[in-house]
């Protein structure tokens, strides 16, 4: 009897879904535990439109500078009601895997979870796209229980390693179903900034591509989980770039990378690119080609980085 292999799943997608705003705006539900917002300074009548229409073209010139690298992007719209000032952040509801499964997250602010639209998952399968199972994690909010996406979670998806900061957005028990349900080993460790402050999003100290990893060792608290996770990134077959926390501060752990038919993408913000230093710079372009993004308003208001605004997707094809 033959034995049927699966290819593993490949870190990077061709694809992603993004979420046009409606109403992009400064979200104090979710400022006490995200340092990286930035409350306005000044408030006026006209700020949240001020806001909306920066983050507007912020939006669309990211959107259209991936879709000239080749990257497939899904636009979905978001409905002007309910508001939803961070509908532009999708990967944290969402997250699209190889084996056709689609997960659903449980978000801590309560406008967040308005969110989370059958709509969208609808326009992504229509765009040809295969969906087998639905894992909704979403019960979890209930009992007060979080794990916001792949703002939580940083995926090693060819070793099946889940790497989490825990947080008051990234519960231990969540970690463990959405591990057990979707077979992934578990890397946890308690990360800070400058402040000590726990830092609210995985995603933010450190990203995975194929063939490399950007991380903020410095603030993981633990040196013996520090050493861990640098021992485990380099054992996958990752070149680590670290990064300082002051460089994190501007988001350069906040990227992704991306797999479009002319050649890798490394998708990340200019503040963030400009962070690093001409060394990082050179290990980084040899991964892929640099696509930074101006998108200021969105991680000064928003508290999130380019990786944040990309859900990327890596369902089956239908055949």
């Amino acid at each position: 009897m033959s034995v049927v292999t699966v290819p593993p799943e490949p870190q990077s997608a061709g694809a992603v879904l993004m979420v046009r705003p409606a109403h992009f705006a400064f979200n104090p539900q979710t400022a006490p535990s995200n340092a990286f917002q930035s409350a306005p300074v000044e408030v006026s009548s006209n700020g949240d439109s001020d806001a909306q229409r920066a983050a507007l073209g912020e939006f669309d010139a990211l959107a259209t500078r991936l879709g000239q690298a080749g990257v497939e992007v899904i636009v979905g719209m978001d409905t002007p009601s309910p508001v939803k000032p961070d509908a532009i952040f999708p990967n944290n509801w969402v997250s699209f895997h190889r084996d056709g499964a689609v997960v659903l997250y449980p978000m801590l602010a309560s406008n967040r979870r308005l969110e989370r639209r059958d709509d969208l998952l609808q326009q992504v399968a229509h765009g040809g796209y295969r969906v087998e199972r639905t894992v909704d994690l979403s019960h979890r909010e209930s009992d007060g229980q979080f794990l916001e996406g792949t703002g939580s979670l940083v995926l090693d998806r060819p070793a099946r390693v889940a790497y989490a900061s825990l947080s008051p957005r990234t519960d231990l028990d969540v970690l463990g179903e959405f591990a057990q349900l979707l077979d992934y080993d578990l890397v946890t460790f308690e990360a800070v900034d400058a402040t000590t402050k726990p830092i609210y999003h995985t995603n933010v100290l450190m990203a995975i591509g194929a063939r490399f990893a950007v991380i903020c060792g410095e603030s993981i608290a633990s040196l013996v989980h520090r050493a861990a996770v640098l021992e485990k990134l380099r054992a996958t077959g990752h070149e680590v770039i670290e990064i300082s926390l002051g460089q994190m501060s501007l988001f350069a752990g906040n990227l992704l990378e991306l797999a479009p038919p002319a050649g890798k993408v490394i998708a990340l913000s200019r503040g963030a690119w400009g962070s690093f230093a001409p060394a990082q710079r050179r290990l980084l372009e040899r991964h892929g080609s640099i696509l930074a993004a101006d998108i200021p308003t969105i991680e000064r208001l928003g508290g999130g980085g380019v990786r944040c605004m990309l859900a990327e997707i890596h369902l089956p094809k239908r055949t």
